[in-house]
């Protein structure tokens, strides 16, 4: 892509909560855009007969999740002071999406999507009926596993097939606690590579708990130094 279609990068950290944890990323893609375009932000669009904004997410977050620490790229054709792209932003975002930060990027830096090398995600137990006790065990065996297999279902050409994959191998970190009000809290470290995302959803399945049991939130995401 040649840098003659714009002059600044900025890369924006946001937190998704509340109404928007339930938007899956194309509609979270379309909300940015929408934002974009109210807050007449100088953006640079992509070529062709239908023109988007040229910006990129760092990674999809899975639908019920929200998340503290999600990234975003924008390229403009004008340059922006980062104080007033943040203002400028938030006075047009929908509810459920705070900008936090904001920081200006290379623009020969690699992609955001292709910088994404780990996410750490808190998964609260709040409507689960758990022994604390055996979430401890069955964690400490998975992570005392050389190889811990699940299967899961994709969708191709409309039809479902089963894939086995090695979750443990996607797994970085894995601990337990417990809150002040006693309740369980797993936090969990996963691999994101463009060959195998580690997912929350499935790793509190592999641990016998219903993901619809659990708060989960997303708290940091690593990139790749450069």
């Amino acid at each position: 892509m040649s840098t003659a279609d714009y002059v600044q990068r900025l890369r924006i950290t946001f937190r998704k909560e509340g109404p928007t944890r339930y938007i899956s990323h194309l509609d979270l893609a379309r909300t940015w855009e929408r934002a974009l375009n109210r807050a007449q932000m100088p953006m640079a669009y992509t070529h062709g007969f239908n023109r988007r904004p040229r910006m990129q997410f760092a990674a999809a977050l899975p639908l019920g999740v929200t998340s503290a620490a999600e990234l975003v790229d924008i390229l403009l054709v004008e340059r922006m002071g980062l104080e007033q792209a943040q203002v400028q932003i938030m006075q047009r975002m929908a509810p459920g999406i705070t900008v936090t930060h904001i920081a200006e990027i290379g623009l020969r830096e690699p992609s955001l999507p292709a910088s994404i090398v780990s996410a750490t995600y808190r998964a609260t137990l709040t409507h689960a009926q758990v022994d604390f006790e055996s979430v401890q065990a069955r964690v400490a065996a998975i992570m005392a596993a050389d190889a811990f297999m699940v299967q899961k279902f994709v969708r191709k050409r409309g039809k479902s097939k089963a894939k086995t994959y090695d979750l443990r191998e996607l797994i970085e970190a894995l601990d337990t606690s417990l809150s002040a009000e006693n309740i369980p809290i797993i936090t969990m470290r996963l691999k994101q590579l463009p060959s195998a995302t580690g997912r929350p959803d499935e790793l509190l399945r592999a641990l016998e708990i219903d993901p619809y049991d659990a708060w989960i939130h997303r708290t940091a995401l690593e990139l790749r130094e450069s």
